[in-house]
């Protein structure tokens, strides 16, 4: 072990930064990026003597102990002006939005060149004219005025647990810190949970188990379609038997998807076919899109975003359009979306090769693609007004623009696209759609943890155990208080998010007396759930709703889980008495409302600040953990002090345990990092500070 002291200038400050060799040089990069918040990814670390660029530790090693820091996108912000022009007159030549990462003018002629050539190659090859193009598209205009019908639409609303999709949503949007969302952020919110809830309660279908006894089965063709089955659209029936007992099983491909609501199984294209009919039951512009190499979703007009959004119900993914070309490595040709009010060619959505997708564009020319598609279009909209038809116009015009733009951008996320999750692993590799088995982020933004609400209902229990040790009960009798408390919670849990109340029941051990006598003790843990007390004229003592309900459904969880744990640790008190009221029984002043920043994270479900929001239900997912991984969160308050923390890993999976971890403390920050022996890593933190005077 070697320690040095450097001194790092960065703008109009220099930073004492003590070094051990031990711990290498991305530890220095952190130590540095807590103290200027200056990612590593840009930090540029320079001798001040020679100018020497330190990129390891021997460069480390090499230099004096004075060191200047620049942040390669400020020093990026400061080329010269005519770099800049250069720039913007590129960004002006493809007519694109500020901001927006394009093409050189070099890569677009370059691109230009390549579509022209595949075009005139298109000629040679394509079909003359679009009727087999017809034939694959024109079946499925009838499929999607389905549903409008108004029976299938409320049919499909009523399987919907409406009232715990709308407070997923409103809390997802409270994690976020947006406590009064408008309309348009709820509505977005609320398909995205839609979505999900889809994805659990439909079922893919490999082989159908035997009807009769249940056990596997394997295909033996196809059968004749009976009536009933044809009723609602399964012209085709595959037939399988059972390998233990013989019998038959029928799998008719239903295309209502009235009759999908109630089987609520299939392949993609049922299950595109019943959430697109959801998707507008629910009000959603959707579209159902066809992808001619066997697959289909659907497309939905987000207010929230100003454009359509990719949905797949299959993999639960949305807006990842990139999904099938980069995830699944599917060789594209035809994408298209249909609806009520015409259909549309959004292949360029969907690719960054369209030069590539177009050499395998052969079923006919693009002309006739075009003029096919605005047929049926115009037909679609035949009976639309006017002044429908100039929206319908202007909204078309607009999103061709758009395809456009997105498929000469450059602003590819660092994002890892999954291989295709749904269907068997054989089937899936056997199509070549197998791929990494996960939606996650190499470089994830900075997130500010919405958290303070943990913190109250930690502290909050401060007050009730000095309650306890105040009235001299024992450890078990607090252990059985705690025990009400706790299944008030879990009923309270239970009940619809809007109209939360449970009563306060007393046990044998506990009686109504002492319950009254504690229930001061109780308020402060009431608020920071956003509850209150209320006893009725029966005696009964109840607590219910304070406020906002979406506070009380956030913090709900968490209660349930710090209950579990202060249950746990008073249980196994021995002395009960003052001096136990200190870490760990008390968990107080536990740091919240920090920004975190992680090497990689799991989307949607395991972000970052997932690690930091007081549930075990939730957690941070680090795919490339195996290769080393780090998380950090950074507080910009008073100077604080460290005096306790705790590290929990998932409970789904033990061999994913940490290795080895170790922390760093540096002014305002804590940064966390560790040591993984796995793929993932999954983590529920805490610390505890106390202020410096």
């Amino acid at each position: 072990m070697v320690a040095r002291t450097f001194l790092v200038r960065h703008d109009d400050s220099t930073f004492t930064v003590d070094y051990d060799t031990d711990d290498g040089f991305e530890v220095f990069q952190f130590q540095l990026f807590s103290l200027t918040s200056i990612p590593p990814h840009e930090q540029k670390i320079v001798g001040e003597d020679n100018d020497r660029i330190v990129s390891d530790d021997s460069d480390l090693a090499a230099l004096s102990e004075k060191l200047r820091l620049v942040s390669i996108t400020s020093e990026e912000a400061r080329k010269p002006e005519k770099q800049e022009e250069t720039t913007s007159s590129t960004v002006g030549a493809g007519n694109f939005d500020a901001g927006t990462s394009v093409m050189s003018d070099e890569e677009l002629a370059r691109m230009l060149q390549a579509e022209e050539e595949a075009l005139l190659l298109q000629q040679y090859v394509a079909g003359d004219n679009g009727a087999q193009f017809e034939e694959k598209v024109r079946p499925y205009i009838s499929k999607v005025l389905l549903y409008e019908d108004p029976v299938r639409q409320e049919v499909a609303r009523k399987t919907v647990p409406l009232d715990n999709l709308e407070e997923k949503a409103l809390v997802s949007l409270a994690k976020e810190g947006n406590f009064k969302p408008s309309k348009v952020e709820e509505d977005h919110a609320f398909l995205l949970q839609l979505l999900f809830w889809f994805k659990r309660s439909f079922s893919w279908v490999n082989a159908p188990p035997c009807d009769g006894c249940g056990n596997e089965t394997t295909a033996q063709g196809m059968g004749d379609a009976l009536p009933s089955e044809i009723q609602y659209g399964a012209t085709r029936v595959e037939l399988y038997r059972c390998n233990s007992c013989s019998r038959v099983t029928r799998f008719p491909r239903y295309n209502d998807p009235l009759k999908l609501v109630e089987t609520r199984k299939g392949r993609c294209g049922e299950w595109a076919n019943c959430f697109t009919l959801y998707c507008r039951a629910f009000g959603y512009e959707s579209r159902l899109v066809l992808d001619f190499t066997d697959h289909a979703w659907t497309e939905c007009y987000s207010e929230a975003l100003g454009r359509w959004m990719h949905l797949d119900p299959c993999e639960a993914i949305y807006d990842r359009p990139l999904l099938y070309e980069k995830g699944w490595g599917k060789k594209l040709n035809y994408v298209i979306a249909i609806a009520k009010d015409g259909v549309y060619d959004v292949t360029k959505r969907y690719t960054r090769k369209w030069n590539e997708v177009l050499s395998r564009r052969t079923i006919t020319t693009e002309s006739s693609v075009v003029s096919v598609l605005t047929s049926i279009t115009k037909e679609c909209r035949r009976n639309c007004t006017s002044q429908v038809l100039s929206i319908l116009e202007e909204h078309d015009n607009i999103e061709r623009e758009a395809l456009e733009r997105d498929l000469r951008s450059t602003d590819d996320a660092p994002i890892s696209l999954p291989g295709r999750q749904s269907g068997d692993k054989q089937w899936r590799i056997a199509r070549s759609e197998f791929g990494t088995d996960s939606l996650s982020s190499s470089s994830c933004t900075v997130r500010i943890c919405c958290d303070e609400h943990v913190t109250k209902i930690y502290n909050a229990f401060s007050s009730i155990l000095h309650k306890f040790v105040e009235d001299s009960l024992t450890a078990s009798k607090g252990v059985e208080v705690l025990k009400i408390l706790r299944a008030t919670v879990v009923d309270l849990k239970k009940l619809p998010y809007k109209k939360r109340r449970a009563s306060l029941k007393p046990n044998s051990i506990v009686g109504t007396s002492l319950v009254h006598q504690l229930l001061p003790s109780f308020k402060e843990l009431l608020n920071a759930l956003t509850l209150k007390s209320e006893l009725d004229s029966n005696g009964i003592l109840s607590v219910c709703l304070a406020g906002n309900p979406v506070q009380t459904a956030l913090a709900l969880p968490v209660a349930l889980h710090a209950l579990d744990e202060l249950i746990s640790d008073l249980s196994k008190c021995d002395n009960f008495s003052k001096g136990s009221l200190s870490f760990p029984l008390l968990r107080l002043n536990r740091i919240c409302s920090g920004a975190v920043l992680a090497s990689g994270e799991e989307l949607p479900f395991g972000i970052a600040t997932a690690a930091f929001d007081g549930t075990r239900m939730s957690k941070w997912e680090e795919h490339n953990g195996a290769k080393g991984c780090w998380i950090m969160y950074k507080r910009s308050a008073n100077m604080q002090e460290l005096v306790a923390y705790e590290l929990m890993s998932a409970n789904d999976a033990p061999e994913r345990d940490p290795m080895d971890w170790y922390d760093l403390l540096m002014s305002l920050s804590v940064l966390f990092a560790f040591k993984y022996h796995v793929p993932f890593m999954m983590v529920l933190l805490y610390a505890y500070v106390r202020s410096l005077v």
